[in-house]
């Protein structure tokens, strides 16, 4: 199955052997499980579900839903749009050989939370002139309509929470494969900052 959930490590760099660098972001592939299988028949859709760690405080439903499992998973996703085997089932582990150098993935997680942010840092607007006695103004935004309509209109670029949204990276190569220390590295920056968990999945 060409699917995997794992926890940011951080980025690192590469040489090879004419001395070109490339830019690596490691992720650590712990004990990935297939926590659950969705089929047509019985779900109406095809989907595998994953967890990754091990959760420290489980409810009873959780419990209920993860009993064939050895231990409750800390994080847990389901894929859809992936091929799996037939003879796949719940219980089974996935390792970073699921994947081979040069593979084209998209990686998903939750990009940092830069918290609540005018417009000059969230959407990078210009600031107003800090010169001629200072109204105070520079960094604040300026108008956010006009006479007609009477309202803001939806969309406007305003303050607010910035960051801390789903993203995804897409057409991302796997540059580095290390099976013994659990390791898969993949080439250029993925959303989300260290030891977050991230989705990586081949591209259909």
């Amino acid at each position: 199955m060409k699917a995997l959930l794992g926890q940011k490590v951080g980025m690192t760099q590469l040489f090879d052997d004419s001395g070109t660098m490339t830019p690596v972001t490691l992720v650590k592939v712990d004990e990935c499980v297939v926590s659950a299988i969705k089929t047509e028949d019985k779900d109406g859709y095809s989907a595998v579900q994953l967890g990754v760690g091990e959760a420290k405080h489980t409810n009873k439903p959780q419990q209920g839903q993860f009993k064939d499992l050895k231990k409750m998973p800390n994080f847990v996703r389901e894929i859809r749009g992936v091929e799996f085997a037939e003879d796949l089932k719940v219980g089974d582990k996935l390792n970073v050989t699921n994947f081979e150098l040069g593979d084209s993935v998209d990686v998903s997680g939750t990009t940092k939370g830069k918290g609540f942010a005018g417009t000059v840092k969230k959407y990078h607007f210009r600031t107003s002139s800090k010169t001629h006695g200072g109204n105070g103004m520079v960094r604040k935004l300026g108008s956010i309509g006009s006479m007609y309509p009477q309202k803001v209109m939806k969309g406007k670029k305003m303050p607010g929470q910035m960051g801390h949204k789903r993203a995804t990276s897409q057409n991302l190569k796997i540059a580095y494969v290390d099976e013994k220390a659990s390791v898969i590295g993949v080439k250029g920056a993925v959303p989300g900052p260290k030891k977050s968990y991230l989705i990586i999945k081949a591209r259909g």
